[in-house]
């Protein structure tokens, strides 16, 4: 079932058509933030349709008792600008639209970027293992090998695929912006495609590795180490540590629109945090237990029900029951009170 975006446009006077302009590009912080000039001489970030977060404080204000600007020429003023971040509200509608054109995609286009992202993440799996087998049994150790998990975080962030835990967030915004039948219909459509393309992807990755056919004996080593330690959970455990392992990978698509030339930092520095601090992500963690349950070191029921589900129940609480619901909470009194405003100046 389509989703059809309702959300007013300022002037709320009917819905407004939010499908992407010939040449937009999607990602966070990419086609959204054209900077344009409104009516009034102010600058902004474009948001589509007409609709602009200020990212600077109209000129006008600052001149009337305020100090002015007159101090500062033209070009001192652009680079002032640059260097202003982007406000809460330009950063929960970049996530928002980036949420209503997921939502509208065919299911075959979802099942094949989730199945990419599904394949392309076990390469956290590998680049953490490497690490581990390489480096010497110090206490640093843990630390360092960490920055080999967002290997995999890395190519499906910036890859623009399909992971589960990050459209938890992406997706949800929309629905709650503009809840109905229909909105929910998408949403559980999206979650349950890209869920299961993930497994299927990671469930491959995962046989690979069981394999032993594709690394040397040393990483292969590695790797079955750091996964052991997923075995030892408690599903206790792993729904405890999966809500703090959603809440990371919300806040990097939360942070993204807002990181220029720091994406690859951002998304270093929080994925890495999730594997230092011993927290769980159910897809680059269901690479270890596949690899696990096809050399027989655990069953069916270990697999899924003590690690995965609960893994799963975490991530999304974290990353959209909690993230999602204060990212909307945040900006909600703004939206409801620029309706109104822009009202008024229509008539």
């Amino acid at each position: 079932m389509a989703f059809i975006d309702k959300t007013p446009d300022r002037a709320g006077s009917r819905p407004a058509d939010r499908r992407p302009k010939d040449g937009a590009c999607h990602g966070p912080g990419q086609g959204h933030r054209n900077a344009g000039m409104q009516p009034d001489g102010r600058r902004g970030v474009q948001l589509g349709n007409g609709r602009h977060a200020m990212t600077k404080v109209d000129r006008k204000s600052l001149d009337d008792g305020h100090g002015g600007r007159g101090d500062l020429t033209a070009k001192e003023d652009e680079v002032v600008e640059e260097h202003l971040n982007l406000r809460p509200r330009a950063v929960y509608e970049v996530i928002r639209r980036e949420g209503v054109d997921e939502l509208r995609r065919p299911v075959l286009s979802l099942w094949w970027s989730g199945l990419a992202a599904g394949l392309s993440i076990g390469f956290s799996v590998i680049g953490e293992g490497a690490l581990h087998a390489h480096l010497p049994d110090t206490e640093w150790r843990g630390l360092v090998e960490s920055l080999g998990y967002s290997i995999g975080f890395m190519i499906v962030i910036l890859g623009r695929y399909q992971l589960f835990t990050e459209i938890t967030l992406t997706a949800v915004l929309p629905v709650l912006a503009e809840p109905s039948r229909r909105s929910w219909l998408a949403l559980l459509r999206i979650w349950g495609v890209v869920l299961a393309a993930n497994l299927v992807g990671t469930a491959f990755f995962g046989a690979a590795l069981a394999s032993g056919l594709f690394l040397p004996q040393t990483h292969q080593e590695g790797i079955l180490a750091i996964s052991r330690h997923l075995a030892d959970l408690t599903p206790g455990d792993a729904f405890w540590r999966g809500i703090l392992g959603g809440w990371l990978v919300a806040t990097v698509v939360w942070l993204l629109p807002s990181a220029e030339n720091s994406r690859f930092a951002v998304i270093l520095v929080l994925t890495s945090l999730i594997s230092a601090l011993e927290l769980s992500h159910v897809i680059s963690g269901s690479v270890e237990v596949f690899l696990l349950l096809m050399r027989g070191e655990i069953g069916f029921g270990t697999a899924f029900g003590v690690i995965l589900l609960p893994l799963l129940a975490g991530n999304v609480i974290g990353g959209s029951a909690l993230f999602a619901l204060l990212a909307y909470g945040q900006v909600k009194k703004e939206m409801e009170q620029e309706v109104p405003e822009a009202a008024g100046r229509a008539r």
